[in-house]
C-alpha cells in the first residue's frame, strides 16, 4: 500500500513538473527595452543566413519592422508594441524562440521629500519618479547621521515611503538620506540633508467644527482636536492658525491660537455664509501643517414670523355668483328679490309661466 501511495505521488509531482516546465517555454525569455528607441530580437541562436518568419501574440507582426534573417527589427517601438514574440524557421515552420517584450523607461533621478508629523518620535521619507518608468522598479534608501547608518522601516501601505526613527533629539548633525531606483534599464539616485528642526511638520487639525450661536448674528463656534499623529501634545503642544472668509468676498482674515482648540468668531457679516480652515505647528520648531478640510458655516439667522399671506371672508357677507335656475319657483325668486317693484312682477309673471 505504502508502496503505491509512492508512486502516485510521483507520478503527480512529475505531472505538475511537466505543466510547468511548458508555461515557461510559452513564456519565452523576457526582453526588456526603452519606449522610443529600435528594438533588435534574435531568433534563438539561429544564424545569420537563417529564414524565419514572426508572430506577436500569435497575429503577424504589423508594426512598423523590418526582418534581418533571423532578427526582427521594431522601428520606435511604444507601449503598443509590448507583447510575446515568436519565430519560425523556414521552410517547415519550426518553432525556434519566444521572446516577451516588456518596454519601459530607465529610473530618473528620484524626488524625495522627508518630513517628521510624529515629532519627537521620527520622521518619514517619500519618493516618486517623473515620468513614471512603466516597467517594475525597486528603491534602495540609506539614511546617515552622525557618521551612523540608521535603521529603515518600509512603509507596509505606501511603497515609495520609509519610516526612521530619531537617535537622538535636538541634534545639530545634519541627516543624510540617499534614495537609488533600479530596473532592468539602469538607476539613477538621489541624495539630500537637513537638519532635523527643517523637516517637523504637524499633520492638519481633525474633527474641525463650527456651528452657529443662537440669538448671535455674528458669531461662529469653531472647535478642533489635535492631529492624532502628534504624539506628546504635552511636552510638544502645538499653536494654530484659523482663517475664515464669507463666500462672496477672497480676502482671509486670521487668528493665530495657543493652548486651546476652540475660538469664537465674533466679526461675521450676518446671514452670510463663511469658509473654514486651520493650521497646526510645533511652538517652536518646523513649518505650518497644511490647511484643514473647508468647512461652511453661517451664522444665525432670526426666523421670519410666519404670517397668512390671505384672510377668510365670512361665507354670509360673500355676493352669491349663482344664477337661478329654471326650476326656481317663483316664490323664492320673490322672496329673494324683495326690493322688485309691483310693476316688474306683472311683467315677470308671464314669462316664468311660460317657461314652466
Amino acid at each position: 500500500m505504502a508502496n503505491a501511495l509512492t508512486s502516485t505521488c510521483c507520478v503527480v509531482l512529475a505531472a505538475v513538473v511537466v505543466v510547468y516546465a511548458q508555461r515557461k517555454s510559452q513564456q519565452g525569455r523576457i526582453q526588456y527595452e526603452k519606449i522610443g528607441t529600435d528594438v533588435t530580437m534574435q531568433c534563438g541562436s539561429l544564424g545569420s543566413d537563417a529564414s524565419v518568419s514572426w508572430k506577436v501574440n500569435g497575429s503577424d507582426v504589423k508594426a512598423r519592422h523590418r526582418v534581418e534573417g533571423p532578427r526582427l527589427v521594431l522601428m520606435s517601438v511604444d507601449l503598443s508594441h509590448k507583447g510575446y514574440y515568436s519565430c519560425f524557421q523556414d521552410p517547415h515552420g519550426e518553432l525556434r524562440d519566444q521572446i516577451s517584450l516588456r518596454l519601459g523607461m530607465p529610473p530618473t533621478r528620484p524626488q524625495v521629500i522627508c518630513r517628521s508629523n510624529t515629532y519627537p518620535k521620527g520622521f518619514y521619507c517619500s519618493w516618486h519618479l517623473q515620468p513614471p518608468p512603466v516597467i517594475q522598479t525597486e528603491f534602495q534608501v540609506m539614511v546617515e547621521h552622525n557618521q551612523r547608518v540608521l535603521e529603515v522601516e518600509r512603509d507596509p501601505v505606501h511603497k515609495n515611503r520609509c519610516h526612521v526613527k530619531f537617535p537622538e533629539l535636538f541634534s545639530a548633525i545634519p541627516y543624510r538620506v540617499n534614495v537609488t531606483a533600479i530596473n532592468s534599464l539602469g538607476s539613477a539616485h538621489t541624495v539630500i540633508s537637513f537638519e532635523e528642526i527643517t523637516i517637523v511638520k504637524p499633520d492638519p487639525p481633525e474633527k474641525v467644527e463650527v456651528k452657529p450661536i443662537p440669538n448671535k448674528v455674528q458669531r461662529l463656534e469653531v472647535t478642533w482636536n489635535h492631529p492624532s499623529t502628534w504624539p506628546d501634545v504635552e511636552n510638544f503642544p502645538l499653536k494654530y492658525f484659523l482663517r475664515y472668509r464669507p463666500l462672496i468676498r477672497d480676502d482671509w482674515q486670521h487668528v493665530e491660537l495657543t493652548d486651546t482648540t476652540r475660538h469664537t468668531i465674533t466679526d461675521a457679516y450676518a446671514g452670510k455664509e463663511y469658509i473654514i480652515q486651520l493650521a497646526a505647528k510645533d511652538m517652536e520648531v518646523g513649518t505650518w501643517s497644511d490647511w484643514s478640510v473647508a468647512i461652511h458655516a453661517t451664522p444665525w439667522v432670526e426666523p421670519l414670523p410666519i404670517t397668512s399671506t390671505t384672510e377668510d371672508i365670512p361665507i354670509e357677507t360673500m355676493p352669491s355668483t349663482e344664477l337661478p335656475s329654471a326650476a326656481t319657483p317663483l316664490s323664492r325668486l320673490i322672496s329673494a328679490a324683495p326690493a322688485f317693484s309691483s310693476s316688474c312682477y306683472l311683467l315677470l309673471a308671464p314669462a316664468l309661466l311660460f317657461i314652466m
